[in-house]
């Protein structure tokens, strides 16, 4: 196994099959390019439905008084494309992953959608090498505190949504969000500040106007409570 993917699986904290581990990070777009080789299609899709299974367990026991419709939302919002791409980022593993050259010049290393399916891949990989009690831990202890956030939020980490919602309750106004973006086109990168009446309550950064808005939100969220618990309301 060469260093990185070594690298890769010390952060999981579980051994891989080195020829699995090739096969879980193989994207379409390389395994066009070489011959069409097999690609972690796959693997995305035993994944996808493992990381279901385990995260719908964790909020039922966790919950036991939610109604279904919370805890399907929340599972929708923890296992979005979104919140399995971040996860994704904090293995860096659009640096792990094989993409063709197309994808590579479009910046196909922090897309959301690759960045989530080579997730789901590599967890059908652990899955396959180990079952489910061990590839469960892998993935509470990866997803747990997006699971947190969810039950905290209730909204279901849809920040946007839940500042809109506390801006709302406390009179404040709906929130505009300011973007701005830089750099060439296949390496922008966005800068976002959520407003309420004129004053700004966040800011975010990010490779794409979503992530920065979802950022910049959740900074204004957090920004909103602390004033809320000291004033009532208000701007900061």
């Amino acid at each position: 196994m060469s260093a990185a993917a070594q690298d890769l699986v010390d952060k999981l904290g579980i051994q891989l099959d080195p020829e699995l581990l090739i096969l879980a990070l193989t994207h379409r777009s390389f395994a066009h390019e070489a011959g069409g080789i097999p690609t972690n299609e796959r693997l995305e899709f035993l994944g996808d439905a493992v990381v279901g299974l385990v995260v719908t367990e964790y909020l039922y026991q966790r919950l036991p008084d939610r109604p279904e419709g919370d805890l399907a939302k929340m599972r929708a919002a923890s296992v979005s494309q979104r919140a399995l791409a971040q996860i994704a980022r904090t293995l860096d593993l659009g640096s792990y992953a094989l993409l063709g050259k197309g994808e590579l010049s479009t910046g196909g290393r922090d897309k959301d959608s690759i960045l989530c399916d080579t997730f789901e891949a590599l967890i059908g990989a652990v899955y396959l090498s180990h079952g489910l009690e061990p590839t469960r831990h892998v993935v509470e202890a990866l997803i747990g505190p997006t699971l947190e956030t969810a039950v905290n939020l209730g909204a279901g980490l849809d920040w946007k949504t839940s500042v809109q919602e506390l801006a709302a309750e406390r009179g404040l106004g709906v929130p505009t969000y300011l973007v701005e973006g830089s750099g060439p086109d296949h390496e922008r990168y966005f800068e976002a500040r959520l407003v309420l009446g004129g004053v700004p309550w966040g800011v975010g950064e990010g490779t794409s106007k979503k992530i920065a808005e979802q950022q910049a939100a959740s900074r204004a969220y957090a920004a909103l409570l602390a004033h809320v618990e000291q004033s009532g309301a208000g701007a900061p």
